[in-house]
């Protein structure tokens, strides 16, 4: 017997009892976990993320296209990709946005990444990405060195259940794959060296829009 017939059988023998008439959602399932915070959720979701070596700001959303350019000059940028779809009135005329369809390589040569979110969750500092409005597909948040991702105020949720609640529909409409994101792409060995940038960004800002 292999270990997938293995599996496979003990998945049988646990599903035995249930008649076969019997659906999942017939069956409820208690859901008693935390799913609120009780707290400035906007704060500790800075105050958490910034915890995973992540430069954040909070800004207003009139001064986003100025906070665009400042965050990308502190480091050398003038040209980075960007989702077709991302805002007119953030885009800053002092930096080249590359919204076309490109591969890996290309991405990679670009090495810098502009994108907004799905949800941004509070408790844990992560950043939501599902492939939707204003994040383009998954390759370009993943293959450039340099990511910078605004978060509007109205996306951050307290808790991974409310998140989760959130994307659900997308999850299972969309069929599309959903990145949880908490700070710099990294990763140890057996010996507990710290490597960054293995696979995503090596590096993550986060301007964080007030009132939006």
């Amino acid at each position: 017997m292999t270990s997938r017939d293995l599996i496979l059988s003990r998945i049988a023998d646990a599903l035995g009892d249930v008649p076969s008439y019997e659906r999942p959602e017939d069956a409820a399932v208690p859901r008693e976990y935390m799913r609120a915070l009780d707290v400035d959720i906007v704060e500790r979701f800075m105050e958490r993320i910034s915890e995973y070596k992540t430069t954040v700001r909070r800004v207003s959303a009139a001064e986003v296209s100025v906070a665009i350019v400042e965050q990308l000059g502190s480091r050398g940028l003038r040209r980075v990709a960007a989702p077709p779809d991302f805002p007119d009135e953030w885009r800053p005329s002092e930096i080249e946005l590359v919204t076309g369809a490109l591969d890996a390589l290309a991405l990679d040569g670009i090495g810098a990444a502009l994108t907004g979110c799905a949800l941004a969750i509070a408790e844990t500092g992560t950043i939501v990405l599902d492939g939707g409005s204003r994040q383009g597909r998954r390759a370009l948040s993943l293959v450039p060195d340099y990511h910078l991702c605004l978060v509007e105020e109205r996306q951050i949720v307290g808790t991974i259940p409310e998140a989760m609640s959130q994307i659900a529909s997308t999850v299972r409409r969309m069929l599309r794959p959903v990145t949880f994101v908490s700070g710099p792409s990294a990763t140890s060995d057996i010996e507990l060296s710290r490597v960054e940038g293995v696979h995503g960004p090596r590096t993550l800002d986060v301007l964080v829009v007030a009132g939006a």
